[in-house]
């Protein structure tokens, strides 16, 4: 007779790789024949390789639409309506190969996303060109995401990330920033900090940013995907400025208290954290940073 744990376990594991990939299958192993722009000692691994990973990426999809150039391209040239999960498994694919894949596999996929942005160039609505491959609007994008990982694995991940290893994981991913185009990426969680307090003056959310919040808040998801959605979202809007909330007519309470939503997105969290069970490597790595 086959362990309920064992069942519940393998009936979240497919539900949750169905809704992601479209496939019950799990993803392929990644094939180094090095240790990758991190390696098995970085705090990359560890922050990368933690389900709160998705909590810390909704927040940083309301990040960047704050910046009007960034949501210019984003709804240009982006089906992220039509195509919301797609978008979601690129974003994730890049991600994950560029943390735990071989080098030479790591710059391929940054190089890719070079010459993707190659093609995404135009007019905002307010009248100033961009161009995705612009150095500037480049850093936001990177900043954004590396502070709401870095939040999210504070916040919610299984591993603590004290301020030494924030440290190291901010000037781990400037690799990645100065890879695709970023001259001096932050180094440091107060660089960091410091390198986003100097973008305030150029933010504004117009139409395009509320819709894309709009869509952010109620994409049209599988009915599966949706109770767990709603969790991410309102986790990621709890750990928003409150700066940012404002700008972006995000509620402050009950949707983002985090008081109420904390310990309800652990909990979900802790449960796809030991459905989806993390790799021998993601495991040693959190325990050489623990100790």
């Amino acid at each position: 007779m086959a362990d309920p744990l064992e069942q519940l376990r393998a009936g979240i594991q497919s539900a949750f790789r169905r809704t992601i990939t479209g496939t019950d299958e799990p993803p392929e192993p990644y094939e180094r024949t090095d240790d990758g722009l991190f390696g098995p000692d970085s705090v990359t691994w560890v922050v990368h390789g933690d389900v709160a990973t998705l909590i810390g990426g909704m927040r940083s999809l309301f990040m960047q639409s704050l910046h009007p150039l960034a949501t210019a391209g984003v709804v240009d040239h982006s089906d992220y309506k039509g195509d919301p999960l797609g978008r979601l498994q690129r974003t994730g694919q890049f991600v994950g190969t560029t943390t735990f894949g071989s080098t030479a596999d790591a710059e391929r996929a940054i190089r890719m996303v070079h010459n993707i942005h190659k093609r995404v160039v135009g007019t905002a609505p307010d009248g100033r060109a961009y161009e995705a491959n612009d150095p500037h609007l480049l850093e936001w994008v990177h900043i954004t995401e590396v502070d709401s990982f870095l939040r999210g694995a504070v916040s919610y991940g299984s591993t603590p990330i004290d301020r030494d290893a924030a440290d190291r994981y901010v000037d781990e991913m400037a690799v990645v920033a100065q890879g695709l185009g970023v001259a001096e990426p932050p180094r440091s969680v107060s660089e960091l900090a410091d390198r986003i307090d100097d973008y305030r003056p150029e933010l504004h959310v117009g139409s395009q940013g509320r819709e894309i919040v709009r869509f952010l808040l109620y994409p049209d998801l599988p009915l599966a995907a949706r109770p767990w959605h709603g969790m991410i979202a309102a986790a990621a809007i709890g750990m928003l400025p409150g700066w940012a909330r404002r700008m972006l007519w995000l509620p402050v309470a009950p949707l983002a208290n985090p008081l109420l939503v904390r310990p309800a997105a652990l909990a979900m969290v802790k449960t796809l954290g030991w459905a989806l069970d993390p790799t021998d490597e993601v495991v040693e790595a959190r325990k050489r940073l623990a100790s």
